[in-house]
């Protein structure tokens, strides 16, 4: 008897550890990075832009045929992430016809074996319609082992898409104040970790516009709203000190990682805007 009430016990004991193992593994979706969409480019407040002439010799005929590296840093991490394709102020179909995510080393240049295949609805391709948007399936980050691990505080996430034939007007953030690379006309590279496929710079996000992972039930995500006190104006570039960044730095040093930090700033935001918002305005 004193031997089946001691297997009885243990094996409640190993029950309620599977329980709690497996209410720890239950993952909800958490925003954990976005950048408000604006535009159509060039329309907005930009800071410290190259010369894109030789990216975009003609504005509003938008991407040909070319790649993005978009450089974003999440404010919290998961192991799995999704990010989201704007074509909000475009006026044609926009086609993706390859997207990765991997892990910024330098510049356009990611960590070696990082880089992984982005998929929408099992496909490697996508069209987005004119004021429309979609997610990516979920993309397993393998060099995220630990979410909480204090080494990837600071970290970034490179957003590589290539957008077939022309996009027409583009949609963007104007003010990123993060360094992210383009290739010219007529080049698909979003498989190179290299960063000699992307010679050419920008200060703003084209495309891409919300990053989500995967995060405990209880995490929480708080959005700043506002305009250019926001949106960075007179902060760093690559510095990552808008307010909104230094606030998150503060709910992490007094919570952890229960919240994620985003920010929806847009330059010259207006409550009331223009009477028409074009592709020419």
């Amino acid at each position: 008897m004193l031997r089946l009430m001691l297997s009885l016990m243990g094996l409640g004991v190993l029950c309620m550890g599977t329980i709690r193992a497996e209410a720890a593994m239950v993952q909800n979706w958490v925003v954990s990075w976005t950048g408000a969409v604006q535009g159509p480019y060039p329309a907005g407040n930009a800071t410290a832009q190259p010369d894109l002439s030789f990216v975009f010799p003609q504005p509003e005929q938008g991407a040909t045929d070319q790649s993005f590296r978009m450089i974003v840093r999440p404010d919290i991490w998961g192991r799995e992430a999704r990010f989201r394709l704007s074509n909000a102020f475009g006026t044609r179909p926009v086609t993706v016809t390859g997207a990765h995510l991997g892990l910024q080393v330098a510049g356009a240049a990611l960590l070696p074996g990082s880089n992984r295949t982005a998929t929408f609805n099992g496909r490697s391709s996508v069209t987005v319609p004119p004021g429309g948007s979609v997610w990516t399936d979920t993309i397993a980050l393998s060099f995220v082992r630990d979410p909480s691990d204090p080494m990837l505080a600071g970290r970034k996430l490179a957003i590589s898409v290539h957008v077939a034939g022309g996009s027409g007007p583009m949609t963007w953030h104007a003010k990123g104040l993060q360094t992210s690379y383009l290739a010219q006309p007529g080049a698909a590279h979003t498989e190179d970790e290299t960063e000699a496929a992307f010679p050419y710079s920008t200060t703003s996000w084209f495309f891409v516009d919300a990053v989500a992972v995967t995060a405990p039930p209880a995490t929480r995500a708080i959005v700043a709203f506002g305009d250019s006190i926001t949106d960075g104006t007179a902060s760093t570039i690559n510095g990552d000190d808008r307010w909104p960044d230094v606030f998150a730095r503060r709910m992490h040093a007094a919570h952890g990682q229960r919240f994620a930090v985003v920010n929806q700033g847009i330059g010259g935001n207006q409550v009331v805007g223009p009477a028409e918002y074009t592709p020419a305005r």
